[in-house]
């Protein structure tokens, strides 16, 4: 909600500068004023830029687990929760915020199937103890989901913060200790 606050405070001062323009030009081409403003107008982009910071994550390739379908899906999944954030950042419909999640959701459940049953064929040793973390994962999510159901909007934050925190520690830790054992099994 407050990023949509402030979005619709910088519209209404663009909209305040343009009429100050025009009552300006009213007493003459030769007045400063609308000249200054113009220049403020103009800077007014860059300024949102610097203040409005994007919560969204994007791919990189310090991310990747060298296992090609794996970080798909880890593509993936970065693109379902920016869906979802964006659906939270900017306050937009239930169903489109509802729709989000569930898709995250259930896409995360998709993933971490393959991604065990890869861990299965390879002889990952260390497999339950991953298991275990993918389990903890889902069922925080699905209190998160039990909340949102209960309380709405205001609830999201709160998941869409733990949705990416865990995903990029995920990926960067425990995700990694399985690449070796995986890549010399010849999966990908």
């Amino acid at each position: 909600m407050k990023k949509r606050s402030n979005a619709l405070i910088f519209a209404a001062l663009i909209g305040l500068i343009i009429v100050a323009i025009g009552l300006g030009f009213l007493m003459g081409v030769g007045n400063p004023i609308p000249w200054i403003l113009i220049a403020v107008l103009l800077l007014i982009p860059f300024a949102y830029k610097k203040y409005h910071k994007p919560s969204l994550i994007f791919w990189k390739e310090e991310y990747s687990v060298g296992v090609k379908s794996l970080d798909d899906d880890h593509k993936r999944l970065i693109f379902l929760l920016n869906q979802f954030k964006t659906a939270y950042d900017y306050d937009t419909s239930a169903d489109f915020e509802r729709q989000a999640l569930e898709q995250l959701v259930e896409y995360t459940r998709f993933h971490f199937t393959r991604e065990e049953d890869m861990m299965q064929q390879a002889g990952y040793s260390d497999i339950e103890n991953h298991k275990n973390q993918h389990i903890k994962m889902i069922a925080q999510v699905e209190d998160f989901v039990d909340q949102y159901r209960r309380e709405g909007h205001d609830s999201l934050n709160e998941v869409s913060e733990f949705l990416s925190d865990w995903l990029i520690r995920h990926i960067n830790g425990t995700d990694k200790q399985y690449t070796q054992c995986m890549l010399e099994k010849g999966l990908s």
